[in-house]
């Protein structure tokens, strides 16, 4: 989207004339669970035309969001990869993690403030949706106010898995618990005794954890698990019958509802 499309900004007044800067929009772009086909109209027709693509990557690897992408983007001229400096490595609540999280996220909103300044537009590929645990909301929170900010939703991830899974998730008046593995045991164990039905995200290392818990709460019966959905290389079992505790960070389980079914 070419700056010229644009009248936002801020008008410079000056003895002869009035001249309107324009700047870039921020766009948070949805890109779906992993299948390209699940992207949106708007957020293929942002992603063909945004000068500027950034997505999240660790050292050494592209994330998943720009493998998403693939389909889509040819032209890797316009990429603007942002690498952590710390993904699983250390405990989220550790101070050197904290510290080294906030200092990145500062520095790349200020390398995107140059591309927004300069006219052009920024689209950040956030998988799933971007205001549901993204990386995008990061940058969304120190730009806001400065720049025209645009998010396109995206069909969250968990949606994708019970989804591929074959699994409803919520019945009647089941109330839905979205919950981080990276809880501690007790927070877990306390939301997961008054859950109707249940999404636990962000497994990682933490699946033995997560797996005692359902087993603790009487819920390990009911429990999906599900690595990589709507990707390749998906796998999908009921959690009791899944053989060793090894599971990638986008990885989830699920417990469905049983609630009213007319």
């Amino acid at each position: 989207m070419e700056a010229s499309e644009r009248i936002e900004g801020d008008q410079v007044n000056t003895p002869n004339m009035t001249r309107v800067i324009t700047t870039g929009t921020l766009y948070g772009v949805g890109m779906g669970p992993g299948d390209p086909e699940l992207l949106t109209l708007k957020a293929l027709r942002v992603l063909e035309r945004a000068p500027v693509l950034v997505h999240f990557c660790k050292k050494g690897r592209r994330g998943n969001s720009r493998t998403i992408a693939d389909a889509v983007v040819t032209d890797p001229g316009r990429e603007f990869p942002l690498i952590y400096p710390y993904t699983t490595e250390l405990a989220p609540d550790d101070a050197e993690y904290v510290s080294a999280l906030a200092a990145f996220y500062d520095d790349a909103a200020a390398r995107l403030s140059d591309h927004l300044g300069a006219g052009r537009d920024v689209a950040i590929l956030s998988e799933g949706d971007p205001f549901f645990y993204g990386s995008f909301m990061h940058l969304w929170r120190r730009l806001k106010g400065r720049f025209p900010i645009e998010v396109i939703p995206g069909v969250t991830g968990m949606s994708g898995c019970w989804t591929r899974a074959g699994t409803p998730i919520t019945w009647g008046d089941d109330v839905l618990t979205v919950l981080p593995a990276t809880l501690p045991n007790e927070k877990l164990l306390a939301r997961l005794h008054d859950a109707d039905a249940a999404v636990i995200m962000k497994l990682g290392r933490h699946l033995p954890k997560v797996r005692a818990a359902l087993s603790a709460t009487g819920l390990l019966d009911r429990a999906v698990y599900v690595e990589r959905g709507t990707m390749a290389g998906e796998s999908i079992v009921p959690l009791a019958e899944k053989g060793d505790d090894r599971a990638p960070y986008f990885s989830m389980v699920l417990v469905p509802g049983e609630g009213r079914r007319p």
